[in-house]
């Protein structure tokens, strides 16, 4: 493993009237073959164009309580992102689908301008986060996961539905939905994953109950397994310049602890603390920000239900064997982080980090200028 040099992130905000900024994801929006930065904002959905960063809308509020996560992927093959969005978010409603969980499809309008036509699915109480997952066969389920299950309370009772949602030719027909697992609690996050490349995806789910792999067997039924046990809010996977695969977590939920995970052989994990500073961690990202052939680690907090400095650092392994690693802080005070995204957005091959902030109501990208 080649150390790289010191970081070098260039600060540049794009909007400064963010609301709460729940949600971010990478798309191209326009066909133009360039990364724009899709935002779902407590009223409204909107996109950033790059690289003038000029904000077009695409939705305003759904709900009348907060939007909270949004999904964008190209699903037709037309080089133009196609988004899902949840709305009515409500943390304290487990049960009452009226007043809790609101999942809708933006189609959009013949010049991708305005407000698209929200088309509204079925949901469940507490919807918190949703993505885009090849299901095989040029098909995307969009899976969607709520924060609690029906009728929970600190974490006890009934587990999380997570359903996966099938987009049909017409539209306007009924969108089949599959029930994916029923049996985690308090999960606030899950990410796509690509391990076997046999053309679908599979998932890693974080929770009260740690952190879980979820996938399709051959005959197209949900399959589970447990990674670690420690409770964790966020998950993320990486891999190390000789392959090997890792995955990164904050624990618990709104925690303090940045924790990676080290593949073995027998298919267990060994654990390594980075950090146990954290005020309220929120969001994380993996990528090769520094040039080195395997992944390093991004990490943002808030300091809001804990109290505290917000922030943002960057975890970049010192050796080969990921034992050793030294951290960077690239943000602080300015940046309240609710979410975070990694990519490419100038075509350099150096991933940059966006990052969508709360208390701060700002949007930033952290341009990648080391070498």
């Amino acid at each position: 493993m080649g150390l790289a040099v010191e970081p070098k992130f260039r600060h540049q905000e794009i909007d400064d009237k963010v609301g709460v900024g729940y949600g971010l994801q990478l798309a191209d929006m326009n066909g133009d073959k360039k990364i724009d930065i899709i935002l779902c904002d407590k009223d409204k959905v909107v996109w950033y164009e790059n690289p003038t960063w000029i904000k077009h809308q695409v939705s305003g509020h759904l709900t009348q309580r907060d939007h909270v996560c949004v999904a964008a992927r190209d699903l037709d093959g037309d080089g133009k992102a196609e988004i899902a969005v949840g709305a009515q978010w409500n943390i304290r409603e487990t049960t009452n689908e009226k007043t809790s969980g609101s999942i809708f499809y933006l189609n959009p309008t013949a010049n991708r301008e305005g407000n698209w036509k929200p088309i509204r699915l079925p949901h469940e109480p507490s919807t918190h986060r949703m993505h885009w997952i090849k299901s095989g066969k040029g098909k995307f389920d969009l899976i969607v996961k709520p924060l609690h299950g029906r009728g929970n309370a600190g974490g006890k009772g009934k587990g999380i539905n997570v359903y996966a949602y099938r987009m049909p030719k017409n539209l306007a027909d009924e969108w089949k939905r599959t029930l994916v697992s029923n049996f985690m609690h308090d999960s606030h996050n899950f990410h796509p994953i690509n391990w076997d490349r046999d053309g679908r995806e599979e998932f890693l789910q974080a929770g009260l109950e740690g952190v879980y792999w979820f996938g399709r067997d051959r005959n197209d039924k949900w399959k589970h397994m447990r990674f670690t046990s420690n409770y964790a809010g966020e998950v993320r996977d990486g891999r190390t310049p000789t392959g090997r695969r890792f995955i990164t977590t904050i624990e618990p939920k709104h925690g303090s602890t940045v924790v990676v995970y080290l593949s073995t052989t027998s298919l267990s994990w060994q654990r390594r603390v980075l950090d146990e500073s954290l005020k309220d961690g929120h969001a994380l990202a993996t990528g090769d920000f520094l040039g080195t052939g395997g992944d390093q680690v991004v990490a943002g907090w808030r300091g809001m239900t804990t109290r505290g400095v917000p922030g943002l650092k960057l975890y970049v392994p010192q050796n080969g064997t990921y034992s050793k690693w030294k951290t960077y802080q690239l943000s602080g005070k300015e940046t309240a982080v609710e979410d975070i995204k990694a990519g490419d957005l100038n075509g350099d091959g150096k991933p940059e980090i966006i990052v969508a902030c709360r208390q701060t109501h700002n949007l930033r990208i952290l341009w990648n200028e080391s070498k």
